[in-house]
């Protein structure tokens, strides 16, 4: 339960969502989250992740409240990345879509008469 509290205090540092409001938010139910992020909120969120991990080892944090405060300032960190990428791009890193669009090819597969194959 402590564990599940921690993550959604790195999840709303870093997306302003608990992860059930972002389980929502994707239109999920039982799947899950991480399986649907896009590779930018993947990496917020291990961001979040590692930066409260980093400061809970500097700290050398005992104890559920200290850890609590890790999670919320490792999830602000991620946070402010978030909003710094949002800005620089002008588009919402956080995303509804539940899986990232497949990448169209400019030029088809071709297989040559060798049997390779050509772009």
């Amino acid at each position: 339960m402590e564990y599940a509290i921690l993550t959604n205090e790195i999840m709303q540092g870093a997306f302003e969502l608990k992860v059930e409001d972002y389980k929502k938010h994707k239109g999920l139910k039982r799947e899950n989250l991480r399986d649907h992020m896009t590779d930018l909120e993947l990496i917020l969120t291990m961001l979040g992740e590692a930066t409260t991990t980093k400061i809970t080892e500097d700290r050398d944090s005992q104890g559920y409240d200290r850890l609590k405060k890790d999670a919320r300032d490792g999830g602000a960190v991620a946070g402010r990345t978030r909003k710094d990428i949002e800005r620089q791009t002008g588009e919402k890193v956080i995303l509804k879509n539940n899986f990232l669009p497949k990448r169209k090819w400019s030029k088809q597969i071709k297989v040559n008469k060798g049997g390779g194959h050509i772009l």
